[in-house]
C-alpha cells in the first residue's frame, strides 16, 4: 500500500514482552513501512528486537521506531543496517488516554524519518515534543527525580506514602501523588529508567533508592503485582 506524508497504513506496533523472534515469525512483518516496539525497558533486549525487525522488513526505507523511555536511541540505532531510520517516539501510560508523544531523532536519524514519525503521530491525535537524545530526554529527565525523592521520603521514615500523594493531589493539583504514578509505571520500570539515566550521568539524584531495589527484588512492582507502596485489588 502507498504511504503519503501524514500516515502510515501499514505502521504496526510490537506488543510489550513479546518475543521478537517468535513475534517476527507470526506477524510477518515483511511489507511493513513503520513498527515501533514496546518490549521491556532494556538495552539489549530492545537493540535485539529491533536487529531482528532490521532483518524481517524488507523495504530498507521502512521506519523503525523504539519506544524507549529512557535509553539514547543512538545505542539502539547502531543495532541495526538503518540506523538512519531508527528513531525514538515514547509514548506515555495509559497510551489511549495520554496525548503526548515525545520524538526523539538520534544523531544518525535522518529528516525523512523524523518527518514520517511526526506525521503517523499526527495521524494518532497525538500532541509531539521533540526530545534531545539523552538518557530520560524531557520528561522523565524533570520526572524521575521527583519520583525517586518520594522514595526516598518513604525510606528515611519522613512522611508515609498516602501522606506524600496527597499532599502532591491537594497542595500541587497534580492527578496523581508520586508513589501512585510509580506503582501506575511498574517499580521494575521506573528502576531501570533509573539505572539509564544514573548510567549516563552519574548524577546521585538519578540513582535508584535501596528501597526501591528492595521492592523490586521482592516482587512488589505496584498495580501490575497487586502491592507497590499502595495495595490493590487482584
Amino acid at each position: 500500500m502507498p504511504r503519503s506524508p501524514s500516515a502510515e497504513p501499514n505502521a504496526i506496533r510490537l506488543p510489550a514482552r513479546s518475543s521478537a523472534r517468535s513475534w517476527a515469525r507470526r506477524a510477518a512483518p515483511g511489507d511493513r513501512q513503520f513498527v515501533i516496539e514496546a518490549v521491556a525497558e532494556n538495552r539489549d533486549i530492545k537493540a535485539d528486537v529491533l536487529r531482528t525487525l532490521d532483518k524481517a522488513v524488507e523495504d530498507p526505507a521502512a521506519v523503525l521506531a523504539t519506544n524507549t523511555s529512557s535509553i539514547p536511541v543512538v545505542d539502539l540505532a547502531v543495532a541495526t543496517e538503518r540506523p538512519a531510520r531508527v528513531i525514538g517516539m515514547h509514548f506515555f501510560n495509559p497510551v489511549p488516554v495520554q496525548r503526548l508523544v515525545e520524538l526523539i531523532p538520534a544523531l544518525v536519524t535522518s529528516a525523512d524519518s523524523v518527518r514520517r514519525a511526526r506525521g503517523l503521530a499526527a495521524q494518532l491525535g497525538k500532541q509531539v515534543i521533540q526530545a534531545p537524545d539523552r538518557s530520560g530526554f524531557v520528561v522523565n529527565a524533570l520526572l524521575v527525580p521527583y519520583l525517586l525523592g518520594a522514595v526516598r521520603m518513604v525510606e528515611s521514615g519522613s512522611a508515609q506514602p498516602d501522606d506524600i500523594d496527597r499532599g502532591m493531589e491537594l497542595g500541587c493539583a497534580h492527578p496523581m501523588g508520586p508513589l501512585r504514578l510509580l506503582d501506575l509505571i511498574g517499580l521494575d520500570t521506573a528502576q531501570a529508567v533509573a539505572e539509564s539515566m544514573y548510567e549516563e550521568f552519574k548524577e546521585p539524584l538519578y540513582a535508584p533508592p535501596a528501597l526501591l531495589r528492595r521492592m523490586v527484588a521482592a516482587g512488589r512492582l505496584g498495580r501490575k503485582s497487586g502491592r507497590g507502596f499502595h495495595t490493590y485489588d487482584a
